[in-house]
């Protein structure tokens, strides 16, 4: 018969996993869905296309600023109480922004649930690798990825109908019952708590710092390529190389820069995530693009094609965790990436007159290598690092993330405003659009390829 200690961790792993993946769930499903609903929204409070465009910039922005310092003062303060702090305010903001009034308003509870959004996700994996044991770790984790991808998919998709049939804010107000269910069971099945960091002071200059370089980053990013952006994003670089000095010199970092140096595993997993999402997340932007204009199809159409990537990612993703648990991650995350590069190559010769089937295809191929390499790769950065750093670690790699994204996208504008400009799409530089497409598909097939170096590089973990 089971003693009662293996019923309550049984009982902790279930709770943990379930919190963790709704939460995994409702950000992306958020972000996916509320990007559908932007037309709906300026028409609501005549906003112009320059404060539509703070909507989606505002959470990231929040989310990448926090992210790092929120999984510090998690080590220091506890997991638990850092990741229900998060969902509460993540919940209230949403609930609110159902109600604005005005874009000022939504724009700062944008924010508010970017806040949120940091302290939980950077909390999650760090709850899930504390309470699993290394050997169903790799499945855990691969349940918690799954969930970032179901949310991906069925965010465009609900997220459409709900706007064509109750309006916008019902998107902000879904939030409020899945919020509150996993208030509940965080505080009512999640027993224990996880602060190895206890009593360690916080680098409130540091973390500052970070913030700072952060926000000049992102943002510089999204101006590029105006010269403008290209000077926040270069003092951003150079705040991230003032905080990184400063990290190495005091004794309680916000951030334990010598994992890059003294960790292989962890840095060069981290740099394969980083490269990972650099050379994917602008795929579905220009093949919407590619699909629409190119190939005619109405947004509905194309948005049911695009779906094939995100589907096999929640398929396999689980899988690929459950191998994570049996066999070296670099293998299986290489695997991932190589996949990868061969789906990037396979769409690099497009044409006006592809099917539709082979582009489906290579959609589902590089999902599978997405799905993959993302798991194994996550599993082996957590399991690289010691206890107390499970917050430290848990916020780099959604900071990697969120990077990789930024530079996808700053990639595809400048690539797009080298060979359209300032034109709009039209039949006339449609020729244009597709060279853009393929130049972009060239650079990111080229950057999987360090991508597999630091992946197969990155050295064996012990089980």
């Amino acid at each position: 018969m089971p003693a009662d200690g293996d019923h309550d961790a049984a009982a902790r792993e279930r709770s943990a996993l379930f919190v963790a993946t709704l939460t995994s769930f409702m950000g992306p499903f958020m972000i996916s869905s509320v990007n559908v609903a932007l037309p709906s929204i300026q028409a609501e409070l005549g906003m112009s296309a320059v404060q539509l465009s703070w909507i989606p910039t505002a959470y990231l922005l929040a989310m990448a600023m926090v992210l790092v310092p929120a999984g510090r003062v998690a080590d220091i303060h506890g997991r638990k109480r850092i990741f229900t702090a998060g969902l509460v305010v993540y919940t209230i903001a949403s609930t609110l922004a159902a109600l604005v009034p005005t874009t000022a308003w939504l724009i700062a509870l944008r924010v508010g649930q970017g806040i949120g959004a940091a302290m939980f996700v950077t909390t999650g994996m760090a709850i899930v690798t504390s309470v699993f044991p290394p050997q169903r770790r790799g499945r855990a984790i691969g349940i918690y990825v799954a969930a970032v991808y179901i949310g991906l998919s069925v965010g465009p998709f609900a997220g459409g109908l709900l706007v064509q049939h109750v309006g916008w804010r019902s998107l902000f107000a879904l939030m409020l019952p899945l919020g509150a269910v996993s208030v509940g069971v965080t505080l009512r099945f999640l027993k224990g708590e996880w602060a190895e960091a206890r009593g360690e002071p916080l680098d409130i200059v540091g973390s500052l710092l970070y913030a700072g370089a952060i926000f000049a980053l992102v943002y510089g990013g999204t101006a590029l390529p105006s010269a403008a952006g290209g000077l926040l994003a270069l003092g951003g670089l150079v705040g991230l190389l003032l905080f990184a000095r400063r990290q190495a010199r005091i004794a309680h970092p916000v951030f334990d820069v010598s994992l890059f140096r003294t960790n292989r595993v962890f840095a060069f997993s981290s740099l394969a995530a980083l490269i990972n999402y650099a050379a994917t997340f602008a795929i579905t932007f220009m093949l919407s693009l590619f699909l629409q204009y190119i190939k005619g199809l109405p947004p509905q159409t194309a948005g049911l094609v695009l779906v094939a990537q995100p589907a096999v990612m929640a398929l396999f993703s689980p899988l690929a965790g459950r191998w994570a648990d049996r066999i070296q991650p670099r293998w299986i995350a290489s695997a991932g990436m190589l996949l990868t590069t061969l789906g990037l190559v396979g769409l690099l010769f497009l044409h006006p007159d592809v099917a539709i089937g082979r582009i489906v295809v290579n959609l589902a191929l590089l999902g599978l290598g997405f799905a993959l390499f993302s798991s194994p790769n996550m599993s082996a950065i957590m399991g690289s690092v010691a206890k107390h750093q499970y917050g430290i670690a848990s916020g780099a790699v959604a900071t990697m993330r969120l990077l990789g994204q930024m530079i996808s996208m700053a990639v595809a504008a400048v690539v797009l405003a080298i060979t359209i400009g300032q034109a709009a799409i039209a039949p006339a530089n449609y020729p244009q659009l597709l060279g853009s497409l393929q130049i972009l598909l060239a650079i990111f097939a080229g950057m999987c390829i360090f991508g597999i170096y630091f992946s197969m590089a990155r050295g064996e973990i012990g089980k």
